[in-house]
């Protein structure tokens, strides 16, 4: 897996202080798209285990209190992306305890493979659906158009 940026503070992308990855790699290349250099698999730089190891520790880490991490692209469901993906989430939820995991992705609950489905299954919050342009709302949260939806799942 690639990643775009990573932001170990950061309070744009879901609730209270958190860190947050954009990764790489984007097959639905929605018109409108506000990070459109995320769509190539292999742009930006390769995900790591000390970057892993890094994500853990400032989730961790007392001196800025990080409510959780938030999983942005790109598309953390990209097919190449899962592997990656389904590791550092099982490693949230193992070793930072009380630390919610949000995501974006273009996907919809009901296309879910069972491979995305096992990664969804460890999160807190999906939220899914492609951006559309004409339903563009910028006075949503959290979400660029209405069709898109906030799944709180535990």
């Amino acid at each position: 897996m690639n990643i775009h940026q990573y932001y170990p503070v950061d309070i744009v992308n879901g609730p209270g202080t958190r860190c947050t990855l954009f990764v790489s790699g984007c097959v639905h290349e929605c018109p409108g798209c506000y990070n459109k250099s995320t769509w190539r698999l292999n742009s930006g730089m390769p995900f790591t285990k000390e970057m892993e190891d890094r994500i853990i520790n400032d989730l961790n880490d007392t001196r800025i209190r990080r409510q959780g991490l938030s999983l942005s692209g790109g598309d953390p469901l990209h097919p190449q992306n899962i592997a990656d993906v389904l590791k550092l989430v099982q490693r949230v939820k193992t070793e930072c305890p009380g630390k919610d995991i949000w995501m974006w992705t273009g996907y919809t609950l009901g296309e879910l493979t069972a491979d995305q489905r096992e990664v969804v299954d460890l999160i807190n919050v999906l939220i899914d659906g492609k951006f559309v342009q004409e339903l563009k709302d910028p006075s949503l949260v959290w979400r660029g158009s209405s069709n898109q939806v906030v799944h709180h799942l535990r």
